[in-house]
């Protein structure tokens, strides 16, 4: 029997395996529903941890030198250092059995991770903040504008232009992140192969193929973000 042969009966083998696997009984559908799931938990955590991180650096901004918001200040740093310091994975069974005990794990999973989520964005805002000229709050408290006025519609909207990439590297972080929301009965994209695993006892397919989904996710977000970059140079250009 020839190389070409060999190579033929493998793939063939391999095909039998997938219809096995993912089209009897319609087990793709798990996947397709995991996708779905992950994709939501994604996009509603991303919404949160920017809506947060964004008022936790204002805060942290708008307190400098201010005795009103310095106990808020204490506690966004309090925040951000046990959110940052604790494991994803812990923070969600903490939530699960502790906190959000009957709720849904799909909504356990969108509190988690956008919380989560809301101590890096923080620490990415404070950052773009902190780029933007300081100028920029003097003209606005020349303007009659209080601090607080200057920084939410002068100095936030530009950190926020300057951050928008980071934006992006993050909500890649936070797909990739969901991975773990099987542990609160999620059926996210991971949980969904894990099932199909152990339904067909056929442990190397259902892992490629999500690894490949994953891949091919992060890959697409990973295209949009250096287009979006390309437009924001240009923007600043003209």
């Amino acid at each position: 029997m020839s190389i070409f042969q060999q190579i033929g009966q493998f793939f063939a083998r391999w095909l039998a395996q997938l219809e096995a696997t993912f089209i009897e009984k319609q087990r793709y559908l798990l996947l397709v529903d995991g996708l779905k799931n992950t994709l939501v938990i994604t996009l509603c955590a991303l919404v949160i941890g920017v809506t947060i991180g964004a008022l936790v650096a204002m805060i942290k901004y708008c307190g400098q030198g201010s005795r009103l918001l310095r106990p808020l200040c204490w506690l966004c740093d309090v925040y951000t250092t046990v959110i940052r310091g604790v494991p994803v994975v812990v923070q969600l069974l903490i939530f699960y059995f502790l906190i959000l005990k009957s709720s849904d794990g799909l909504v356990v999973g969108i509190v988690t991770f956008g919380i989560n989520s809301g101590a890096y964005v923080a620490e990415l805002v404070r950052s773009g903040i902190a780029a933007v000229d300081p100028g920029q709050m003097e003209a606005g408290r020349s303007l009659g504008l209080s601090r607080l006025q200057s920084a939410w519609h002068i100095v936030l909207p530009q950190a926020m232009k300057n951050i928008l990439p980071a934006i992006g590297n993050e909500m890649i972080a936070l797909l990739k992140e969901t991975a773990v929301a099987g542990y609160v009965a999620v059926q996210d994209l991971t949980r969904a192969a894990n099932l199909i695993r152990n339904n067909t006892y056929d442990a190397v397919n259902p892992l490629l193929v999500t690894a490949l989904v994953y891949l091919t996710l992060v890959v697409l977000m990973t295209a949009l973000l250096q287009k979006f970059e390309q437009r924001l140079r240009r923007s600043d250009k003209r």
